[in-house]
């Protein structure tokens, strides 16, 4: 099994406490640099764009009660390059890079392509960023951006355009970053059709708009203009080290899956609660669907996010330190979900529980060995409403040392 830590970089008051941006990005690097000398394989950073805070001052805030700031990290190139200047082994992972905002798929490819030219320099360097990349998860962040609907059937569509639009952007950004001359001519168009709702009601508002705007009541299909437009254009650096470079999408959609990996090898990012029967399934899906370049699909082409509630405190007895993670790991969760929502649900509590590691170190191995196989990837989120920096990392070691050999040694 592999293990990864992923950081949230969140500043939101915890118990009272909500360290300022310097504390919070200094707390970030030691704990890499932790997980760097632990042998952690990966660091994932979540990325965020734009004031959680004032986006609640909007007409529609999209998290009105979310305290603080989401994400600190705006810019995952930037602190990659940061990361691997301090450390020697630890690779870096985007979790997940939002190519709709800050230029669109075009200057995300760009970037990417112009970070892997710096860092492929050295050719001793063998490090990869893992580019996991998506819409984003808060609108507020596209729409400053002007992705917003530009007429009446875009905005009736709007919560399934939102997924076509991404669509979009990734054959964009894929085909950029392979190397390809392309114009938005030679991107698969947007179209419209019952398949994208979740009911017949949502797309009769569809056609009713489309109506409205001289279609035909009973068409089946509804072209959508492009939302990336542009003449023949090719990428700068054109030369560089493709194999630093690993792409995986962070979308649950099977059909884009496959067909992105029509174009290149894409692995796919879990970072939502997610049943372990859609994880199979996804496993099993992608084992056909997987681009021949990437070779045989692998159980650790998709990574897991797992939030860590461990206990390995000193002089704590185990059922010590079992009790008090499980009280740990509630607080934090309630206060998670009262964030996001207004409210504390208890099932979305309970099931957030049921997937994360609760307990000493020996509890967490038993719940390892039980929920997982072992050829999975999994992300550990230590700092899941955690402003600690040295309780984090206790429990980083605690993990490196007593819970992954017995889960390695132990199979």
């Amino acid at each position: 099994m592999q293990f990864d830590v992923f950081f949230s970089i969140c500043q939101t008051p915890v118990d009272g406490n909500c360290p300022d941006e310097a504390q919070m990005f200094s707390n970030f690097f030691e704990q890499v640099e932790l997980a760097d000398s632990m042998n952690y394989q990966c660091a994932w950073v979540a990325e965020s764009h734009l004031s959680t805070e004032v986006q609640k001052l909007n007409r529609r805030p999209v998290v009105p009660h979310f305290k603080g700031e989401v994400g600190l990290n705006v810019d995952f190139l930037q602190l990659a390059q940061a990361v691997f200047a301090r450390t020697k082994n630890i690779e870096m992972g985007s979790a997940i890079m939002n190519i709709i905002c800050n230029g669109g798929p075009i200057a995300a490819a760009e970037r990417i392509a112009a970070f892997c030219s710096f860092h492929g320099l050295n050719p001793s360097e063998q490090r990869q960023i893992k580019v996991g990349f998506a819409a984003g998860r808060f609108e507020f962040m596209n729409r400053a951006y002007g992705v917003t609907p530009r007429t009446a059937v875009e905005e009736a569509a709007w919560p399934a355009l939102k997924g076509l639009i991404f669509r979009e952007a990734a054959h964009v950004f894929l085909r950029l970053l392979k190397g390809e001359t392309i114009s938005s001519q030679d991107i698969p168009p947007t179209i419209l059709q019952r398949e994208n709702f979740r009911s017949d009601e949502d797309w009769q508002q569809v056609l009713v708009a489309h109506q409205s705007m001289g279609g035909r009541a009973d068409d089946v299909q509804i072209g959508v203009d492009g939302r990336f437009v542009f003449e023949q254009i090719k990428i700068i650096p054109q030369h560089w080290r493709r194999e630093l470079l690993d792409l995986t999408v962070g979308s649950h959609d099977p059909k884009l899956q496959a067909e992105l990996n029509e174009l290149a090898p894409v692995k796919v990012v879990n970072l939502s609660i997610t049943s372990n029967d859609l994880i199979d399934a996804t496993h099993q899906r992608m084992a056909q669907s997987f681009h021949a370049d990437g070779g045989d699909w692998q159980r650790s082409y998709m990574p897991r996010t797992v939030m860590v509630f461990l206990n390995a405190e000193d002089g704590l007895t185990e059922q010590q330190q079992n009790e008090t993670a499980a009280v740990e790991a509630e607080a934090a969760l309630s206060e998670y979900w009262n964030a996001l929502e207004g409210t504390i649900d208890s099932k979305k509590v309970e099931g957030a529980t049921e997937n994360a590691l609760i307990g000493s170190p020996q509890q967490i191995v038993q719940q390892i060995k039980q929920r997982f196989n072992s050829e999975d990837r999994l992300m550990l989120w230590f700092d899941f409403y955690n402003h600690d920096s040295a309780r984090v990392m206790r429990n980083m070691t605690a993990f490196a040392e007593q819970i992954i050999p017995a889960v390695n040694d132990g199979r």
